[in-house]
Order: C-alpha cells, then structure tokens, then sequence
C-alpha cells in the first residue's frame, strides 16, 4: 500500500544525496554551473525540441554519471587500504567514464549550437 510519509522521505533523502554531493564535489558545481548555461542558450536560440530533449537528456546523464563516481569513490574510499592495489585504477576508470561522457556532451551540444551561433555571426554581419 502506498505510503505518503515514506515517499515523502524517499525525496527528503535523495534530496540530501544532493546537497551532499553539491557540497563536497567541485566538479559537480561546474556541471551544473555548465548545465545552467546550456538553458539559458536553449532559450535564446530557441533550439528546437528534439534538440533541447537531446541537451537535456545529456546533462542530467553527465550528472548521474557523477553521482554515480561519488558514489563509486566514497565506498572504495572505506575500503581502500584494506583491499587492492586496484582501488586506484577503479577510481580512475570512473573519473574516465565521466570525462568521456562530458566530451560526448560538449561534442554533441557544439553540433546542435554552432549553427545558431554561424546564423547569429551572419545576421550581425549583414544588419
């Protein structure tokens, strides 16, 4: 049976995790720092939606994907002198697997923006 007290818990702990993993990851500030001016350019350009549901889709997966590192190095972190010389190379492959993420990103959303900023370039040349 459906719950209101527990689900209303479920958003308080989650909400928490974030303000966690804002407080304490630089890069995840920056992430969002860069997601909060991808916004801002969807609405000044006026992308069209397939386009803005791609650049949103990206950046809320960039996000988990950092999330999920934190995640990955607080655990390892517990356990790190105990287990294996491979801690290191689990939190590097993590750290790798958001960089190819924010690169996928930034490539993408360069594909999407860069004809809006050639028609602005144009369109300020030719007024």
């Amino acid at each position: 049976m459906f719950n209101l007290r527990h689900f209303r818990n479920s958003f308080q702990y989650a909400w928490q995790g974030l303000k966690y993993v804002w407080i304490n990851e630089q890069n995840f500030r920056v992430q969002i720092g860069i997601a909060v001016l991808v916004i801002i350019s969807m609405g000044l350009f006026q992308v069209a939606i397939w386009q803005a549901i791609v650049l949103i889709m990206l950046i809320l997966f960039v996000l988990v994907l950092e999330v999920v590192n934190t995640i990955f190095e607080k655990m390892i972190d517990i356990l790190k002198p105990r287990i294996h010389s491979y801690v290191e190379v689990i939190k590097d492959m993590m750290a790798a697997a958001v960089l190819l993420a924010s690169a996928g990103a930034v490539i993408i959303a360069l594909l999407i923006f860069v004809p809006y900023l050639v028609d602005l370039f144009y369109g300020l040349l030719y007024t």
